[in-house]
């Protein structure tokens, strides 16, 4: 008897010590989305005891269905950014928000306790950076750029990955059938902190204006932005005319455009 747990103990080492090295990844990694209403998730809570349905639908952020583009199977295509199987989005984007609010108002704080080594932090800002006309909202293109850089800076103390993100592009302006750059300086601010820190971007507006200049002026505003007759939606009985914010359709492709991004930041990554 002794004799068999004498080689049953070892066995059962051996095997812990295999399941542990190759049979067991990691806990799930946090993908943290931090930047506007563009990015926003209307339908988990964020206007407490409202009914999304009743009071905010069709308005979508790309970060609401994000989700479903880092599913196992589409995680292998992003292996070296995601070095798991397992992978939550955490959207803690906000209406209204720009670098300096999103400071200001402690969410970054929220954000920057709960971080862990390897998580994700995708940050697109520059919406509401650029509105001079709300004082409440405005920063700087040095405040934008400086507000970027403590985000960075943060995230990777905590040996998290930040990667930034161009302002997604508003449907608004066209010239010679082409959608135009609407955010100034504040596009090419960010590519320049990104490079300046080396710090991995997307440049969702180029994606983004690419995509709509392809499907039209006429068609991307009423399929994929908030434009739509009276009466369609009980959240809004006048009507809406909106090329800013998405509908549920143009939130998909948007976080479908983000997703693509992130592979072609993986297919950079060296081993």
């Amino acid at each position: 008897m002794n004799m068999k747990i004498k080689f049953i103990v070892p066995a059962v080492c051996v095997i812990a010590s295999f399941i542990m090295a190759f049979g067991v990844k990691k806990n799930h990694v946090t993908v943290y989305l931090v930047g506007d209403s563009t990015m926003a998730d209307y339908a988990n809570n964020y206007e407490p005891g409202k009914d999304y349905m009743k009071t905010r639908y069709p308005v979508t952020g790309w970060g609401q269905v994000f989700q479903q583009y880092l599913v196992k199977d589409s995680l292998r295509k992003v292996n070296k950014l995601i070095k798991t199987d397992s992978a939550f989005v955490d959207d803690r984007a906000r209406g209204g928000r720009s670098t300096r609010t999103f400071f200001q108002e402690g969410r970054w704080r929220a954000v920057y306790e709960n971080l862990k080594k390897d998580d994700l932090v995708l940050m697109q800002f520059g919406h509401n950076d650029a509105a001079e006309d709300r004082a409440e909202r405005y920063v700087t293109i040095e405040g934008y750029k400086e507000f970027l850089r403590l985000f960075v800076d943060q995230t990777r103390s905590k040996g998290a990955v930040p990667i930034i993100l161009t302002p997604v592009a508003r449907n608004y302006p066209w010239k010679e059938g082409k959608l135009q750059n609407v955010h100034g300086l504040y596009d090419q601010a960010a590519k320049d902190v990104a490079n300046e820190l080396q710090v991995l971007v997307i440049d969702l507006n180029k994606k983004s204006m690419d995509f709509f200049t392809k499907k039209g002026e006429t068609f991307s505003a009423e399929n994929y932005f908030m434009n739509f007759p009276a009466g369609k939606y009980e959240a809004y009985p006048e009507g809406q005319k909106d090329n800013t914010h998405f509908q549920t359709k143009g939130a998909v492709e948007v976080a479908r455009l983000v997703f693509e991004g992130m592979k072609e930041l993986n297919a950079t990554i060296k081993n």
